[in-house]
């Protein structure tokens, strides 16, 4: 918890009123500005404290008009009511009075970013820029001045240019990057390092113009505003100039590059007329106003959203409070605002989640969290935060105040616990008397410690000590002392000052000196744990010193952690352990975030360890602890009393170490550790710090120690002084808070060796333990760890045979957290049990639990969210839970949820009538009018239960009722109307025990009990309704009726379709066939198959045949499987074989026929599909027969080409390619290029070169005879030389004569073709050469005779030459 130290200014004239103040940036150095009508204006600063530098005392005649601290040098710049400027330099007090050239009221001081350049304006318009060198020293006169004729108002410097990344720029350079290269070298432009300073700065004046001045000092306008503009800002990351005017209009312009604005937004800002307005920016862009009313107003500029924050009675502010001013901090995240009724109220930010920008409208208000306000008193007027220690000032009109930020000390130490609870208030709690005493100091408390009997506290300059006797406290020693932190063993204080710690006396007088060298740096840290003292060092060495004997002696040499941990920045806290052998740390990083390790130094191994939170991790040691651990840092640490092996520290997740009060309660954790040589660090526990706790203070088997938070010590102790400091006991010692001494360290063992894992260690230690409650302490600690077998053990020792055997029992769960969890149940640990539950997701156990605990809302919710299954049941439980309250109304409509109050509700209401019988009227349900109507009838109240027998629709009720009552007719109608079977049975019944057979039989039939119709027909000899009902009724039925008229010889033709229906196919046969009833016969023959006794289907086939229906015939013969016969039939009588009696006929088991009689019968039925002309068919039977020479046969007779070549390239035999060559030579092959190219082929598969050749020889012919094409001719004859060429010869020589004819041939041809190519180019000697070759012998059939003279006549023709010619043709 931390509260805010006020420090009034210690101002030089009381009579003055503050009216204007500013930090500077870094330092922490206020200046204030007063005034009063007697002595005029004047300024002073002060230090953080309220501390006035008295040489930096300025006064004039007239009032300050502005303040402005230079942004590094300490160097403030005055701006006063006469025009005159002044710069004034802390601490020597030096006054520079600037040239004069404002004449009137100073209104506007602007430094540039690194104080290069100071801009001054005036209530004239005049504006001047000065220069200054690197110490804040004005060079020479001002550089630039202009004169606007308006009241200045507000001025803003251009942001700087980003500068070259160095490190980027090598980085590139060494990868190859030729230009990053250039930048380096001489070549490029002179390269610029880091950030450069803008000085170029816009102006505005109060006629709302604003102006741009550049580097040069050249002045232009930019834009011009409706009204005098009060504030300037700059929009960094969209280039945007807000400007905001007196009326609260705000306005967004986008910058050109080239120069000028364009307005992009404008908006009014709501405010109460005649109020004043404070308006703050911050860094990211969100606009905080104050208008004098109860809320903050806020702009988020960037997501263009709005919300307002308001203040809150409840934490101590007073209706009608107004907010005059506000300030917001960027490094701790604060917004103070100061309010009329001298209260600074705060909200401080929470850690923004990662969500979408679509939840941030919701998001933004909720991340403001409002703090209890501090008060000053007065009319908070002006407030603004400073320095790089965060400080804030605060102006009440009166005076101002320094406000710093402190968190509150607190120290435990011999059972007691010193917590401050104000700024000079100590709460003394002693938990071993139970007695709590408050201590009121005289100075602002800044730290404390406790010893046996002293508590010492300090404030960095003096140190009080005082003495604890009894129920009193008084001073024991008081002396001024420049320690920042203080340390207490027994009657000895231990201060710091550089390079030293002093060993002093409570009075102060100072009895040793522990001195440090400068390389180990100069002492920040103390600790005292026993007799040991631990120092922690500003350059990261730490030293240990034995403070058992009478002198302090050094227990290790100085350690230089720099060595062991990376990245170390500086230590944040040390810690000692009891025995002195280690050393906890926690550190911050280089980049002062705090490391998410906390560091073991091991003294006499001389080791570094850790312990990781972000990973969750120990460096060594054989433990992993539980993933809740990850993510996180450590906050804060300790060490046992005195258990040296134990150490705590609390973790906060790493999203919230930006700012040490930005993690809630639940996000801290409390972590328990075992650290050893042995086993390294081994987790203990891990839990959630409580709420209501502030902070944990220390750890003291069997108990943590924390600081309680204001809100829970008011209501728990109401008294004068508060109860500030609890303590919880460890997880293993619950139960156990007063236990002895042996006890305590058995358990301690026992945690230890569990945490190990070294159950048979862990055991011994506890063995010799007797009583129950350590035992039920350990079962409970079993549920945490979840170590059933060390839970059976503890359950036998505390003789619980009942949960014993339940954990037995719940063994059988496969989740292992469900069998904890009945362990935590037995234990009365019903929380654990809870979450257990959960964790496992065995919602059907935890619906279970509820019901169990009576928490019946929690099984419902559970139930229905996660338990459907289970959702009919809880309801049917909750409502007999309810019956048995007495919540007869809730528990009936529990009833209808779990769908069992057609049962239930009737059986709650059976004593109340008059409820059940409204119950009953308003339910319309059919289920409770039938029960409630049966209820009538046993009351024997039949016309009311007539009237709910029907609205249940109960028929059957209402028939019997009916023939209960003699109301036959009526009995009926309902039956013959609603065609209810049981209805219809009940009536029909009641006939036949009356004798009304016909009526009987009727309602039989309408109840569908055929059977028992059927017994009245034959008793009563109702022949004609007794073939109808049989049909309608089961085989049985049939054939008993079927019996009946066979027995009585009439009506034979119904036996036998009886017989027929009934499924008794050859009882029917033999009778049709007994009384030849031929259209029977013919009906049941349509109905056999192959499945039909094949005796009986041979009768049957024999029984058409004679009667000329050789069809039916075929069909039966095939049915039973004899083939023959049926072939034989199909080829006596010329039936067409089709293709499905075929395959009916088609042979598959070798049980009918042998495989030669399958083939023969094959082949007699393609040879009868031959006859019939079923080619195709044909072909299928033969192929199936083997046969594939007749199947090509019967296919070839087809016609069908292409099944003919798909057939012979599917049988691939030489035959089979030959009968297709020639079936396709015998065609129009010259027409159609495919069989051309089918006959080719197929020769040439079938390995037929010699009927190839001929085939060639017939196409030369071909071409000879028909077209005369001798070219074409020769190339074929030529193809046909070359196939005989291949051919064998088995004919005795005639195969030599073959081609000794065909060679003969293509030498005619040859010189044919030769003579009519000759003719064009020679045509006397083409005639020559022909004329020749008619003298050859045989020339024809080679070359005809005729198509040689007809060249001859040709070419006479072209000649002219016609005796010739008629020569020739003679």
């Amino acid at each position: 918890m931390a509260v805010y130290f006020d420090h009034r200014i210690e101002t030089p004239d009381r009579s003055n009123l503050p009216s204007h103040l500013t930090w500077h940036a870094t330092l922490p150095i206020l200046a204030v500005a007063s005034s009063s009508p007697a002595s005029g204006g004047s300024v002073d600063l002060y230090l953080q404290q309220g501390e006035c530098v008295k040489s930096c005392h300025v006064d004039r005649a007239q009032p300050a008009a502005a303040l402005r601290w230079h942004p590094v040098k300490p160097v403030l710049v005055l701006g006063w009511e006469s025009g005159e400027v002044v710069l004034l330099t802390h601490p020597s007090g030096d006054q520079t009075v600037l040239p004069a050239v404002h004449t009137a009221r100073i209104t506007l001081l602007e430094w540039s970013g690194s104080g290069s350049r100071l801009v001054t304006g005036d209530q004239n318009g005049a504006l001047a820029v000065w220069k200054l060198d690197a110490r804040g020293r004005l060079l020479g006169n001002h550089l630039v001045k202009h004169d606007y004729n308006k009241p200045l108002t507000c001025c803003i410097f251009k942001p700087a240019s980003p500068g070259v990344d160095v490190a980027m720029l090598a980085r590139a350079s060494v990868s190859g990057d030729e230009s990053a290269l250039d930048m380096f070298s001489w070549k490029g432009a002179p390269l610029k390092m880091g950030p450069q300073e803008g000085l170029g700065f816009y102006v505005s004046t109060a006629d709302g113009k604003v102006h741009a001045v550049d580097e040069q000092g050249r002045t232009s306008p930019l834009l011009s505003e409706d009204g005098s503009i009060r504030k300037l800002f700059y929009l960094d990351k969209r280039g945007v100039l807000v400007v905001v005017t007196d009326t609260l209009m705000l306005s967004q312009y986008t910058l050109r590059p080239e120069g000028g604005a364009h307005e992009s937004m404008k908006v009014k800002l709501s405010s109460t007329a005649g109020q004043n307005v404070d308006i703050s920016w911050t860094e990211n862009s969100l606009l905080i106003t104050a208008t004098g009313e109860p809320v903050v107003k806020i702009w988020d500029l960037e997501r263009d959203e709005n919300y307002v924050l308001s203040l809150d009675e409840t934490l101590g502010f007073k209706k009608g409070e107004m907010i005059n001013c506000v300030s917001y901090c960027a490094a701790k995240e604060i917004l103070a605002a100061g309010t009329s009724k001298g209260r600074i109220a705060m909200w401080k930010t929470a850690t923004q989640p990662m969500s979408s920008s679509s939840s941030y409208r919701a998001d933004a208000k909720a991340l403001w969290k409002l703090q209890t306000p501090t008060e000053i008193h007065g009319n908070v007027t002006q407030l603004q935060w400073g320095s790089n220690q965060n400080l804030l000032a605060a102006n009440n009109s009166r005076t101002v105040l320094i406000l710093s930020e402190h968190v509150m000390s607190a120290h435990f130490g011999q059972q007691v616990a010193a917590v401050q609870l104000a700024p000079t208030q100590l709460s003394i709690t002693n938990f071993s008397s139970g007695e709590t005493l408050p201590l009121q100091c005289d100075m602002h408390v800044r730290g404390v410690c406790l010893s046996k009997d002293s508590v010492t506290v300090w404030n960095g300059k003096h140190i009080s000590v005082y003495e604890l006797s009894g129920t009193a406290l008084h001073v024991t020693g008081s002396f001024p002392c420049d320690s920042p932190i203080v340390a207490v063993h027994d009657e000895n204080l231990y201060t710091v000052e550089p390079s030293r710690v002093q060993i002093r006396t409570p009075q102060g007088t100072v009895k040793q000196l522990l001195t440090f060298s400068r390389a180990e740096g100069n002492p920040v840290l103390l600790d005292v744990c026993q007799s040991y003292l631990a120092v922690g060092t500003d350059t990261a060495h730490i030293r240990v010193y034995d403070l058992s004997r009478r002198d302090a002696k050094a227990h290790c040499g100085a350690k230089n952690l720099s060595d062991h941990i990376s990245g170390l920045g500086a230590l944040r806290s040390i810690k000692c352990n009891a025995s002195g052998s280690q050393v906890s740390l926690l550190t911050s990083q280089v980049n002062g975030r705090p490391d998410h390790k906390v560091y073991f130094y091991d003294i006499e191994m001389d080791t570094v360890t850790h312990f990781d939170f972000f990973t969750g991790r120990p460096s060594s040691g054989v433990s992993v602890p539980d993933e809740s651990d990850n993510g996180r840092f450590p906050v804060s640490q300790y060490w046992d009393e005195s258990e040296p092996r134990l150490f705590v520290c609390e973790t906060a997740p790493i999203a919230s170490e930006k700012s040490a009060n930005a993690f809630s309660d639940l996000d801290v954790s409390v972590v328990t550790l075992f650290c050893t040589q042995e086993h390294g660090l081994l987790l203990q526990d891990c839990f959630s710090r409580p709420s209501g706790l502030q902070a944990l203070l220390a750890l003291d088997v069997p108990y943590y120690y924390f600081t309680c938070k204001v809100t829970q010590s008011k209501t728990a102790a109401p008294a004068s002084t508060p109860l500030m400091a609890s303590r919880r006991p460890l997880r293993d010692f619950v139960g156990l808070e007063k236990c002895e001494k042996g006890t305590r360290d058995a358990m301690l063992n026992f945690s230890f060796y569990l945490s190990v894992g070294d159950m048979d260690e862990a055991f011994k230690s506890i063995k010799l333990i007797k009583s129950k409650a350590v035992w039920e302490n350990m079962a409970r600690m079993c549920v945490k760890t979840r170590r059933l077998d060390v839970a059976r053990m503890c359950l036998g020792n505390m003789g619980n045979a009942r949960a014993a055997k339940a954990v037995k029992e719940a063994e059988a769960e496969p989740e292992p957290e469900a069998q904890v969890a009945m362990l935590a149940i037995q234990l009365g640990m019903l929380e654990d049990a809870e979450k257990l539950y959960k964790s496992c997701h065995r919602y059907d156990l935890l619906n279970a639990f509820y019901q169990a605990s009576s928490e019946w809302q929690r099984a419902l919710e559970t139930a229905e969210a996660h338990d459907r299954i289970h959702l009919r049941t809880t309801y049917y439980n909750y409502a007999k839970y309810l019956e048995s309250m007495g919540h007869k109304n809730l528990a009936l409509a529990y009833y209808e949820k779990s769908d069992t109050h057609r049962v239930e509700v009737p059986r709650m209401l059976q004593d109340d009538t008059a409820s059940l019988e409204l119950y009953v009227t308003k339910a319309k349900d059919k289920n409770i009018y039938k029960w409630w109507a049966q209820y009538l009838e046993s009351q024997s109240n039949m016309e009311t239960a007539l009237l709910f027998y029907e609205r249940a629709q109960d028929y059957l009720s209402l028939v019997r009722v009916h023939c209960y009552l003699g109301n036959i007719p009526e009995a009926s109608q309902i039956a013959n109307n609603t065609g209810d079977r049981a209805a219809s049975y009940h009536l029909a019944r009641h006939y036949e025990g009356h004798d009304d057979i016909k009526q009987a039989v009727h309602f039989y039939t309408r109840a569908q009990a055929y059977n028992n119709a059927i017994r009245l027909c034959k008793e009563n000899g109702l022949d004609d309704q007794l073939m109808n009902l049989a049909l309608l009724s089961n085989p049985e039925d049939m054939m008993e009726a079927a019996c009946h008229y066979e027995e009585k010889g009439k009506h034979l033709d119904r036996a036998v379709a009886l017989y027929h229906k009934a499924g008794y196919v050859s009882k029917a046969l033999e009778l049709a066939f007994a009384t030849e009833q031929f259209a029977a016969l013919q009906l049941i023959a349509e109905e056999l198959n192959e499945n039909s006794d094949p005796a009986l289907l041979a009768r049957c086939s024999d029984f058409f045949v004679q009667h000329s229906q050789y069809e039916k015939a075929v069909e039966l013969l095939a049915a039973a499987k004899k083939y023959p016969q049926a072939v034989e039939l199909c080829l006596t009588h010329n039936l067409t074989i089709t293709e499905g009696l075929a395959e009916r006929m088609t042979v598959t088991d070798a049980k009918d026929l042998t495989e030669e009689a399958g083939k023969a019968l094959l082949e007699k039925i393609a040879d009868c599909c031959m006859s019939q002309g079923s080619y195709h068919l044909a072909t299928k039977v033969y192929t199936q027969a083997g046969n594939k020479h007749r199947a090509m046969k019967a296919l070839l007779k087809s016609g069908d080409t292409d099944k003919i070549a798909f057939f012979a390239n599917v049988s691939r035999q030489k035959e089979l390619f030959i009968m297709a060559a020639n079936y396709f030579q015998s065609l129009d092959w010259r027409k159609n290029p495919k069989n051309l190219k089918r006959i080719i082929e197929f020769y040439t598969k079938g390995k037929a070169p010699d009927l190839l050749g001929g085939f060639y020889e017939a196409c030369a012919q071909v071409e000879i005879d028909d077209y005369q094409n001798y070219e074409k001719a020769l190339d074929a004859l030529m193809e046909a030389f070359k196939c005989l060429s291949k051919a064998k010869d088995g004919s005795s020589g005639q195969q030599e004569v073959r081609l000794a004819d065909l060679q003969h041939k293509i030498v005619l041809i040859k010189k044919f073709v030769h003579i009519r190519r000759l003719h064009p180019e020679d045509p006397d000697e083409a005639v020559r050469l022909c004329e020749a070759l008619l003298e050859e012998p045989e020339l024809d059939p080679a070359v005809r005779i005729g198509d040689a003279y007809g060249f001859l006549i040709d070419h006479h023709c072209q000649q002219g030459r016609l005796q010739t010619v008629t020569l020739c043709s003679h």
